[in-house]
């Protein structure tokens, strides 16, 4: 059960995607290099470590003598992938209410958003194509992995809609799951962001679409995005509320902490469940929760990206 959400137009950071795009991932390298993850930088396309035992031939001298660490250059053909992105539209990731978003209060959908236009500052630099799928209890858009700058705009602003579009429609995930699974026909890395609320009962037709998209070797990551507050530590006054799941119009007056414990472990155990299921089926799954920041994300699109390379 949820609130009812409601984003409103206003002079936020969230106004300028690209600029706070840029700022997102400029914080995110820069961090990297205090990381274990040092090796890389949106230059890592030309560039990769070298594995003793290879070839000298490639090595690039010039940047040992900077960073005392030997990389070897990689061509464009070695370096070039697909990636499509796929949000949730549905009504639940308009949660929770945010009358002047920023980068630290957003919404799902808005998180969503700032992850994908972020992810797609990195995939320009690593010259990759991009598309784009957005769907509720339908299929809502679709685009193909294109790598023009002109296409790239195009999804800037598809994506900038969905912001001041307040969705009122349900989930139906599973189904159009495998809509979107046939329109990818060339091998991608594949990146979904949902909130896994689904008005289906049926777990096995939800894991059979997951699935679905799994087909022609692509590789997919599940960005199950939540807000970690409010729904898995329940984090409400207690006062008496009045709960109104989006989806279904449903409707329950409570005070939270009457069943708080009872609601956090049966979340927990919807988490865990999702886990253990996406491994099985060979899925990345990571747990975003939408006040913890954009680092998740960029660093799964890194780990991804050199296993699918």
């Amino acid at each position: 059960m949820k609130m009812s959400p409601l984003i409103e137009k206003n002079n936020s950071e969230i106004d300028n995607l690209e600029l706070l795009a840029n700022q997102v991932v400029e914080g995110f390298i820069t961090g990297m290099h205090k990381s274990p993850f040092h090796g890389f930088s949106v230059e890592f396309a030309e560039h990769r470590l070298y594995n003793k035992g290879e070839s000298t031939r490639h090595i690039d001298w010039k940047l040992y003598a900077k960073t005392k660490k030997l990389f070897t250059k990689r061509y464009e053909e070695e370096t070039n992938l697909r990636c499509h992105l796929i949000i949730d539209n549905s009504a639940s990731m308009h949660f929770p209410i945010v009358k002047n978003p920023t980068v630290n209060n957003v919404s799902k959908i808005a998180f969503s958003v700032i992850a994908s236009v972020s992810l797609m500052e990195i995939l320009k630099h690593q010259r990759d194509a991009v598309g784009l799928s957005i769907y509720s209890d339908k299929y809502e858009y679709y685009a193909p992995a294109k790598g023009s700058e002109r296409h790239r705009r195009m999804l800037i602003n598809e994506l900038k809609s969905l912001l001041t579009n307040k969705s009122k429609a349900s989930t139906n995930t599973y189904k159009v799951l495998h809509e979107i699974a046939e329109n990818i026909h060339r091998r991608s890395l594949i990146f979904l962001f949902t909130d896994m609320f689904q008005t289906t009962k049926n777990e096995h037709e939800l894991f059979e679409a997951l699935r679905h998209l799994k087909y022609n070797k692509h590789e997919v990551v599940l960005f199950h995005t939540y807000d970690g507050k409010l729904e898995l530590n329940f984090d409400f006054k207690n006062t008496l509320n009045k709960f109104v799941d989006v989806e279904t119009g449903e409707q329950i007056n409570l005070y939270a902490s009457s069943i708080k414990k009872q609601y956090k472990t049966e979340v927990e155990n919807y988490f865990k469940s999702l886990k253990l299921k996406c491994m099985q089926y060979k899925i990345d799954y990571v747990p975003v929760d939408i006040h913890k920041g954009f680092s998740e994300i960029l660093v799964s699109y890194l780990i991804s990206r050199k296993r699918f390379l």
